[in-house]
């Protein structure tokens, strides 16, 4: 089984036991997680679709750990203007396992 779920304004895809980066979240390392903006949940041909959301489906998740991506470089330049400008940003996340699809 496998489900899309919404959370911190992106979309994933996620099934049962999987790891994934989402935005970092306000909670503790190793508390559960339940995300409740289920998008589609289905299997095989068996598929439901939300209006936006499904209603009574959630998924439930276990925060492994927090932490950032690599770093992005941004840099911006102007040609003979002697104009150069270099930043980083490193993105911070959490790692979730997803433990339980309930559809």
């Amino acid at each position: 089984m496998y489900a899309i779920i919404r959370t911190g304004g992106k979309q994933y895809r996620v099934s049962q036991g999987q790891d994934i980066k989402v935005e970092k979240l306000k909670a503790e390392v190793g508390d559960s997680v339940i995300f409740d903006h289920v998008l589609l949940a289905g299997e095989g041909e068996n598929i439901r679709i939300g209006n936006p959301y499904l209603e009574n489906s959630r998924v439930i998740g276990r925060l492994r750990r927090h932490g950032k991506n690599s770093k992005v470089v941004v840099f911006k330049f102007i040609r003979r203007k002697n104009y150069r400008r270099t930043r980083g940003h490193r993105q911070e996340y959490s790692l979730v396992t997803i433990e339980n699809i309930e559809a």
